[in-house]
């Protein structure tokens, strides 16, 4: 009996051996196969046919059905909030156990890169075989390929996964598209998925947070089994967690949308992060922190990651110095001695700013409504030094992006100006409205060609007339009209009724403001026409003796200083819906204020008028006194409807003291020259 039970024991072994053979064999071959069509794609590139309707999301789940769960919540309630920021212990799971005389790769980060990647050193024994080979993979497919053949630990699988994220990051976004497909394809794939479903309470922190990490940024749906695990596990592991691994799972939780699981380890994240804030001296993990923290963190959460990269400023190098900048902007919090620090440091090393990093600090600057002369200068000085290596659309880009910071580049928008007037065909028609906002805007007019340069963009604008649309159309125009520049043909075809009915449609949510460009364009059409002459007499109304609480300090300085308040008026109502502060009238020679009501009386050429503007500094372009678009064309038709304008930068003025202040308009009435356009430095954040 005995014998017959062993016989059959033998058979069984027998058939179970065979049947792993032919498994194992046809593993190899499927390797084999894709292991051949990877090469092949990377040697001829994109050779290959690119199925770019694929739904990879819907491909991987039909490959791996067992790890997906549409509605899968493990809202964790592990966390253990009291023993946040406690000492942490060495873990040892079980894996680490039985491997630990065993060669091992313990994935370690070492740097990431500006998308938040990690860059992974193996720290292992060299002579082992399996991380010999992984090391000599060039595409995840042959990581994938090698973990079919031979990945048996966890060890072994979560080397796999994250190498396979290192080497996928760095291919090119169409190469990213095709390899993707073959990563969702492979059958190892789905094998080392389940490895990791199953395994993932026994892994080391730092496997655990990178298995996350690649998973998520690989592309696996969100609400997948295998996702919502390993975010869960993370929960429950938080405490144990290094100031590292935290770095790791803080831009992990970046690449992710809000659910239960992801709320409640972004909650237990910010205990732990402010309980760990005082240990962290790494400005690096510290930038990964306040991204992941982003807008919605606390104030106090906020100072205190502030204080710590304050702390290590002077550790702050160029990479890291770009980072905080764009991590401020993430949090939503403008610190002006971190920005200033690293506004240095980016000036230093301005000539190894990458184009797209130079737009992202110009946008950053403006997100945080940070006004730098210093970097902004240095930054433009850049682009104009280097003006032939960069090609049409990103000067365009850089004057854009100056613009909207109120920053005049005077040089970069000489030499683009030269550019646009020696070659008419330069300008498509976008990149036409944007140079009009730009010049119109900054007020800025080529020194040494500015009639050319008016008639090479109106010739350009009357080339694309028959296919502008109205509203475009409208934009155009009204630039031109703020520059001073009258568009003929473009102002007829722009005020006939069908399309000015077409601007002002009811329920247009931008009406308002088509009303006010078109009014201003009609206003230009009139004061800026040759044939307009000076009037004698302009009918100004007091609109009211009341003046707003800002201009209280400039009338008590103006009673002490003319010792009447039938000296000016205040609040003046001018045609052409303008308004003045204030309105003083004098005698042509400027040496004697009139009253207001002799002057009313006896009106005539002998009387000179005054007009007060308290402006803020957002009128003015960063860093000077030359007033931007609209203001100067308001100095302008003030200039046509007999006025001499005195422009006052308010928020200078508040900061006087009442004796200065006195002293100051004194200066400004009774001098010769009322107001001049040039450009006098004002004080920035440094």
């Amino acid at each position: 009996m005995c014998e017959t039970l062993a016989k059959m024991n033998n058979k069984i072994n027998y058939l179970l051996n065979t049947v792993r053979c032919v498994h194992r064999c046809s593993s190899v071959l499927v390797s084999q196969s894709s292991a051949t069509t990877r090469k092949h794609f990377s040697r001829g590139s994109l050779h290959l046919p690119i199925h770019k309707n694929v739904n990879f999301r819907k491909s991987f789940l039909n490959i791996l059905p067992s790890l997906y769960g549409s509605s899968v919540q493990f809202l964790s309630q592990r966390i253990d909030v009291s023993s946040i920021g406690a000492e942490i212990q060495p873990e040892k799971s079980t894996e680490a156990l039985l491997s630990e005389h065993d060669p091992q790769s313990s994935l370690e980060l070492d740097k990431w890169d500006d998308s938040g990647s990690s860059k992974e050193r193996h720290v292992r024994d060299r002579s082992e075989p399996f991380f010999n080979s992984l090391q000599k993979c060039s595409c995840p497919s042959d990581v994938l390929d090698l973990a079919s053949e031979s990945a048996v630990s966890i060890k072994h699988f979560t080397n796999c996964l994250t190498t396979v994220w290192r080497l996928f990051k760095n291919l090119s976004e169409d190469q990213q598209r095709y390899e993707r497909q073959l990563i969702f394809e492979h059958p190892a794939f789905v094998k080392l998925c389940q490895h990791l479903l199953r395994d993932c309470r026994r892994m080391t922190r730092g496997d655990l947070v990178f298995s996350l990490h690649a998973v998520v940024n690989l592309g696996v749906p969100q609400n997948t089994l295998l996702v919502q695990t390993l975010v869960r596990v993370c929960q429950e592991k938080l405490n144990q967690l290094d100031n590292r691994c935290i770095s790791v799972l803080a831009t992990t939780l970046t690449g992710l949308n809000k659910d239960k699981n992801v709320n409640a380890l972004q909650a237990g994240l910010q205990l732990l992060v402010e309980q760990r804030i005082p240990s962290i001296k790494d400005i690096f993990i510290l930038q990964n922190l306040m991204r992941c923290m982003g807008k919605d963190a606390p104030v106090f959460l906020k100072k205190k990651l502030e204080m710590a990269i304050l702390k290590e400023i002077d550790h702050l190098t160029f990479l890291n110095a770009m980072r905080v900048f764009l991590a401020l902007v993430a949090m939503n919090y403008c610190s002006i001695p971190i920005l200033n620090a690293c506004s240095k440091k980016i000036q230093e090393n301005v000539h190894d700013v990458p184009f797209r990093q130079l737009i992202l600090i110009l946008e950053a600057c403006y997100s945080l409504q940070y006004r730098n002369v210093k970097l902004f200068s240095a930054l433009a000085d850049y682009v104009h030094s280097t003006v032939c290596l960069w090609d049409k659309k990103q000067i365009i880009h850089f004057l854009s992006a100056f613009e909207t910071l109120g920053f005049q580049p005077s040089e970069l928008m000489d030499i683009f100006a030269e550019k646009v007037t020696k070659d008419p065909e330069f300008l498509n028609l976008k990149e036409l409205l944007i140079v009009l906002r730009v010049y119109s805007r900054l007020n800025y007019v080529p020194r040494d060609q500015k009639h050319l340069f008016f008639e090479t963009l109106h010739s350009c604008l009357n080339k694309y007339l028959p296919q502008i649309s109205n509203t475009e159309l409208l934009k155009a125009v009204y630039s031109l009209c703020i520059l001073g520049y009258l568009p003929h043909r473009a102002l007829d075809e722009l005020l006939e009724k069908d399309s000015r009915d077409e601007l002002l449609l009811s329920g247009d949510p931008y009406k308002e403001t088509k009303e006010t460009m078109l009014r201003c364009v009609k206003t230009c059409m009139e004061l800026d026409s040759p044939s307009f002459t000076k009037p004698a007499f302009v009918l100004t109304e007091n609109f009211s003796s009341l003046v707003s609480v800002n201009l209280r300090k400039a009338q008590e300085a103006l009673i002490e200083l003319l010792g009447d308040e039938n000296m000016f008026l205040q609040n003046v109502q001018l045609p052409y819906k303008y308004h003045i502060d204030f309105e003083i009238r004098m005698d042509s020679d400027r040496k004697e204020v009139l009253p207001i009501t002799a002057t009313d009386v006896h009106a005539g050429s002998n009387i000179q008028r005054l007009a007060l503007l308290f402006v803020p500094l957002s009128a003015f372009c960063v860093g000077t006194m030359h007033p931007q678009g609209k203001l100067a064309m308001k100095n302008r038709h003030l200039n046509k409807l007999g006025y001499h304008v005195i422009l006052v930068l308010n928020k200078k003025f508040q900061e006087m003291t009442n004796e200065d202040a006195v002293e100051f308009l004194k200066g400004k009435i009774y001098s010769e020259n009322a107001f001049s356009f040039s450009e006098v430095t004002v004080q920035d954040n440094n």
